[in-house]
């Protein structure tokens, strides 16, 4: 398959009123279909920075902002397939009883999901559709035509109820409202985060942010599904799944530190 090379990265700028502890979940996940050809920090003032992977097998990188102000920088240059995400309109669900044990978490509610409390909705818009891709295909119709992207009307506090009650919302609340609907019907499905660049796609009006998405399990594998822009694209590049949002948090902290700016990058680079 012909690759391409895409440079992504992001800028944390932190004013902290003492030492604070941190976890940052910014680093793509070196794995089949992607490579990470190369990655770099840095720091200033400089700080440690120790690695780890979390149970979800996501990369995640611990440090302490000191007091005052500190920036963190991340790059890479990632090689992606020339090729969007695989879809098949005949791939199956599955009954519960014959989930693998390790998918079984991801019909459950969670902290943003909310399954239990959307079930009955589910069931009247989704439940007599025939099982399967088509399904999953028409509930992101379905939550890309109902909400309307706003930045400022969501925060992180709100749930995929909430958001399905407002109508306003950014990609991962239309990512928590697809997610809870899958699990209110007893299909599996989990929160992608990620970077997403502009890859033979036209570019978003947007200022450059991170990106969230859905994988859906079907058949025997997971399948990638994209509520807000609703299309399949090229260079799709994981951080991080889990539950929702809670589980891959760009920036975790222990302690109250005003956030002061955040970019973030995500661009083709010609092939040397």
């Amino acid at each position: 398959m012909n690759t391409r090379l895409v440079r992504v990265g992001c800028e944390f700028v932190h004013e902290a009123a003492v030492d604070t502890p941190a976890i940052l979940q910014v680093e793509p996940r070196d794995a089949a279909p992607v490579s990470l050809v190369r990655r770099e920090w840095s720091t200033e003032p400089q700080m440690r920075i120790r690695h780890y992977t979390d149970l979800y097998g996501n990369p995640c990188a611990r440090t302490i902002l000191p007091a005052g102000r500190s920036t963190v920088r991340f790059d890479a240059l990632v090689r992606v397939p020339d090729a969007a995400e695989d879809a098949d309109e005949q791939a199956p669900e599955l009954p519960p009883e014959e989930l693998p044990d390790d998918v079984l978490l991801y019909t459950l509610p969670s902290r943003y999901c909310l399954p239990d409390m959307l079930g009955d909705e589910a069931w009247a818009r989704f439940g007599d559709m025939p099982a399967g891709y088509s399904r999953i295909q028409a509930i992101c119709d379905h939550v890309n035509s109902y909400l309307t992207f706003q930045h400022g009307r969501s925060d992180s506090w709100t749930t995929a109820a909430d958001v399905n009650a407002s109508g306003f919302g950014v990609c991962r609340d239309f990512t928590h409202l697809a997610i809870s609907f899958c699990r209110a019907l007893n299909i599996p499905a989990r929160y992608v985060f990620g970077y997403l660049p502009f890859i033979d796609a036209p570019a978003d009006k947007e200022p450059a942010d991170f990106a969230a998405w859905m994988e859906v399990w079907l058949a025997d594998r997971w399948w990638t599904f994209d509520p807000r822009n609703n299309v399949r694209r090229k260079g799709r590049i994981l951080i991080g799944c889990g539950r929702d949002a809670c589980d891959v948090a760009m920036v975790t902290t222990f302690g109250a530190p005003l956030l002061e700016s955040m970019t973030v990058h995500a661009q083709e680079e010609p092939l040397s």
